[in-house]
């Protein structure tokens, strides 16, 4: 087991951890952001005062103390100010995706309790409508007024800093609250594991909402480190953050393959990419590692209700390279002071995946984080096999099938509908769909495309399609979702060869 020297906190929550680093060197850069005008510098005076103001903003509009404000906010430095306002002024953020459909977002806000939704003025008119069905006044903010008054620190370690959303086992919006305590402990073995320190550079590449942006937004600013944010990702903006001499990234495997083939990938002044969401092919490592023979690689697993249960390190990434290519297709040893054990293992030692450490969000009675995900522990490495609910990971994003059927079988043509996922270089899985006609009816795959693109997020939609006359099943009637999905695997194979 390596040995991690997590040294204990001065303080106890996540919010004192960050006002401390706030507080020092003043002049030096708290985020840099590109945008439509290049690239801009907020010192960390500029973000403290920033947040002053987003305070004051919050408290006047909020409501009660407590209450969670819902927000529809881009990738942006405003964003980040509201974020740490929400912790210390008592009205803790929700941030959702604007480019989710309305029914999904009006499933979250039915979940929160209060009077407000937050939003910038691009989505003014999706979020009138949603406050007009749920009853929410809209506050529009563009850029929280500065102040300089004295940022208040939160000690309360059972406090929240924010709330996200993940899906549940059913696809319906699930809120994972993120308390002061524990989100702190995160910052602390993050940054660890990243090698993350004050005046370091960490580029977020992920949209607002998503736990790859907020959880690595909150790791950075309790190490003292520099945001380095993208509103939109491309090839080009990344090419463009060169004169900021970002140090550190954190990266889903689609990304940096796509950066691979644009031969972008290599910024001089990187020394560690962290990356999660899937594993990271051995053909593409070895890659990277020609590429940027430099900097160190960290694979960090995990999921919004804590993160990361374990870790493949950088030491672990030069013995694949070195030619024990099997690691990578393991998530690596448990994180620093984190406990794994397999819950109602099989006989080939697969059950579900239980974490108990300081950092989980969502746990039961005894401390343990039940990940959904299905593994074994090979000695101290864990690898997955499945995951509970046949939960799909496409680009970083869970999908889950039964929400997916569901809105397939309510269109006319279809009578039955099973989406599985599809081992993917890029994107570690993509989504095809089997579809079983109703009576009478023909299956039209670009129209069930569009009819689902009303009512799912893009990354939910199945990319390839295939119409059969029944499902597999065993002989209690219930689909063989397995047999679908080595069919689908082995028809991509044959398409790719």
């Amino acid at each position: 087991m390596p040995h991690w020297n997590l040294i204990a906190p001065p303080f106890e929550t996540w919010s004192e951890r960050v006002l401390d680093h706030l507080g020092r060197d003043l002049d030096s850069a708290a985020i840099i952001a590109l945008g439509d005008d290049g690239l801009r510098t907020w010192s960390r005076r500029d973000f403290g005062r920033m947040t002053a103001g987003a305070v004051e903003l919050l408290t006047s509009v909020g409501g009660q103390p407590g209450a969670v404000v819902p927000a529809l906010l881009s990738t942006r430095p405003a964003s980040v100010a509201l974020l740490l306002a929400g912790a210390l002024a008592d009205h803790p953020l929700a941030p959702l995706a604007p480019r989710m459909t309305f029914h999904e977002l009006h499933a979250c806000l039915t979940g929160i309790p209060g009077e407000v939704l937050l939003c910038e003025p691009a989505w003014v008119d999706l979020a009138g409508q949603l406050g007009e069905a749920t009853g929410k006044r809209v506050v529009v903010i563009d850029e929280p007024p500065v102040s300089d008054h004295a940022l208040p620190p939160r000690r309360n370690p059972s406090a929240t800093a924010f709330v996200m959303h993940t899906s549940g086992t059913t696809g319906l919006p699930k809120q994972v609250v993120v308390r002061e305590r524990p989100l702190g402990r995160r910052g602390d073995v993050n940054g660890l594991l990243l090698d993350l320190h004050p005046n370091d550079r960490l580029v977020t590449a992920a949209l607002f909402h998503h736990v790859g942006a907020l959880g690595n937004i909150a790791v950075a600013l309790a190490n003292g480190a520099a945001l380095v944010m993208m509103p939109t990702f491309s090839v080009e903006a990344w090419r463009a953050l060169e004169p900021v001499a970002p140090t550190h990234a954190v990266l889903v495997p689609s990304v940096i393959e796509m950066l691979l083939d644009a031969k972008a990938l290599s910024l001089p002044s990187l020394t560690v990419i962290g990356y999660g969401g899937s594993p990271i092919h051995p053909d593409t490592m070895r890659t990277i590692q020609e590429v940027i023979p430099g900097a160190a690689f960290v694979n960090l697993f995990g999921q919004t209700e804590g993160s990361p249960v374990s870790v493949l390190d950088a030491a672990d990434h030069r013995r694949a390279a070195a030619g024990e290519v099997e690691l990578l297709s393991s998530v690596g040893r448990a994180a620093p002071e984190t406990e794994i054990r397999i819950h109602e293992p099989d006989a080939d030692g697969i059950g579900e995946v239980w974490a108990r450490g300081g950092h989980s969000f969502v746990v039961d009675e005894n401390g343990w984080q039940h990940t959904g995900d299905l593994g074994r522990l090979e000695g101290e490495y864990l690898y997955l096999v499945g995951r509970r609910g046949d939960k799909i990971i496409r680009g970083g994003e869970n999908v889950f099938p039964l929400e997916v059927e569901q809105v397939l079988e309510s269109h006319a043509s279809v009578r039955e509908a099973v989406v599985v996922g599809v081992p993917d270089r890029r994107l570690g899985e993509t989504i095809t769909a089997y579809v079983v006609p109703a009576s009478g009816a023909t299956i039209d795959p670009e129209e069930l495309r569009a009819y689902a693109r009303e009512q799912l997020a893009g990354f939910k939609v199945p990319t390839t399609w295939e119409v059969i006359e029944a499902m597999p099943r065993n002989p209690s009637g219930k689909v063989i979702r397995r047999e679908l999905a080595e069919r689908a695997a082995e028809e991509a194979a044959a398409r790719t060869s």
